[in-house]
């Protein structure tokens, strides 16, 4: 193998496929980074069993060749390289890499590409279309709600469904669900419903650049995997085996009170109610009052600790109800405000034992359904 490409190129490239490289592995070459000539391409893959990331930058090849190489020693080293042509070339009866860049000489000693996993290649013919930015967005609205521990794995994973013109996501901890639905432009004929890790797709979300229009999806026949096609970065994933548990039982039907609050408003508000509420649980009491034909309805974020301190905040709010008192998880609240990008929102509640609903205000795509914290008097 002998090739060259740009310095920036290759960081860009490294930083895209290394969040993919086994830390914990039994098996060196998954510490590896392969490096392959594909087409007048360098490739470059990182798996760790579970998420295979690829990336081809471009490059002038003068050999084809192959090599696994730590990804270590070389993200730090390219990270040190002048902004310049970097010339690779493989010795491979030692299997070594010589790395040449403006008056910088390097050796890495690398592991035979044969010895890396098989990646298997997404289907052209059979695949589901969406719109990236629509589907980086379903992501980044649902994937935070998902659980980190693996005590249950399905709930580390996206309830994903492909039905026809549209496409549900859903995930719970448990303490929280996030729905998120969105039409697509292709027709999907066969329902599909799928448990992809959240870990997986938020490595979808972040490798999705506003200059990518489209995301193909591709399920391999008989791998329980699936592969989602950005042009120049392919990200495999294995998929999480078990059932999903039905959400629709949590959802709200009905509520007593509807408050329309500004968005920032209330992120703001909650934030600062996190300051006080991290000693408590994360508890912070939410008053709504509705208003008069003299007064203005409002809300009221609130939260104290008995080491810190109290912090109360007010903020302007269209009422439709009753008033309410009812203490939620702040952090999970702001989590959820984060991700919001309509001006308002909408909190629909019923009484402090029942959940919370958080909408968008002109957005009736995205559910958030929070449950209540239990307060004393």
């Amino acid at each position: 193998m002998k090739v060259s490409c740009l310095q920036e190129n290759l960081a860009k490239g490294l930083s895209i496929v290394s969040r993919a490289v086994s830390t914990r592995s039994t098996l060196p070459v998954l510490a590896n980074v392969l490096m392959a000539t594909d087409n007048g391409r360098l490739k470059l893959s990182a798996t760790n069993l579970e998420v295979v990331i690829t990336c081809w930058i471009g490059a002038k090849v003068e050999e084809e060749g192959a090599i696994t190489v730590p990804a270590r020693t070389l993200n730090d080293l390219v990270g040190q390289l002048a902004q310049e042509q970097v010339y690779m070339a493989l010795d491979e009866p030692t299997q070594t890499l010589h790395v040449t860049c403006a008056k910088t000489d390097s050796n890495i000693k690398g592991i035979d590409a044969q010895e890396f996993p098989l990646i298997p290649e997404p289907d052209r013919e059979n695949r589901t279309r969406v719109e990236a930015d629509v589907f980086k967005q379903m992501i980044n609205q649902v994937a935070f709600a998902a659980a980190v521990d693996d005590t249950r794995p399905t709930l580390t994973g996206v309830s994903t469904k492909f039905d026809g013109s549209k496409v549900t996501m859903a995930a719970t901890d448990g303490f929280r669900l996030s729905l998120r639905a969105a039409h697509i432009p292709g027709y999907v004929e066969k329902a599909t419903s799928v448990i992809i890790p959240s870990r997986a797709l938020m490595e979808v979300a972040r490798v999705t650049s506003d200059d990518i229009d489209a995301i193909y999806i591709t399920f391999p026949e008989g791998r329980n995997q699936i592969i989602f096609d950005l042009d120049n970065i392919v990200i495999v994933s294995q998929l999480i085996d078990g059932n999903f548990p039905d959400y629709s039982p949590i959802v709200p039907t009905r509520h007593n009170t509807r408050t329309v609050l500004g968005t920032a408003d209330f992120r703001k508000a909650c934030k600062t109610a996190e300051i006080f509420a991290r000693e408590a649980s994360h508890t912070a009491r939410v008053r709504v009052e509705p208003g008069d034909e003299i007064t203005p309805g409002y809300a009221v974020v609130q939260a104290t600790s008995t080491e810190t301190g109290d912090n109360v905040a007010q903020i302007d709010a269209s009422v439709d109800g009753e008033p309410i008192e009812i203490a939620f998880n702040v952090k999970y609240m702001a989590d959820v405000l984060n991700v919001i990008d309509t001006p308002q929102i909408a909190l629909e509640t019923t009484n402090p034992m029942e959940p919370g609903v958080i909408k968008p205000v002109g957005d009736n795509d995205f559910v958030h359904i929070i449950m209540p914290m239990h307060f004393g008097r």
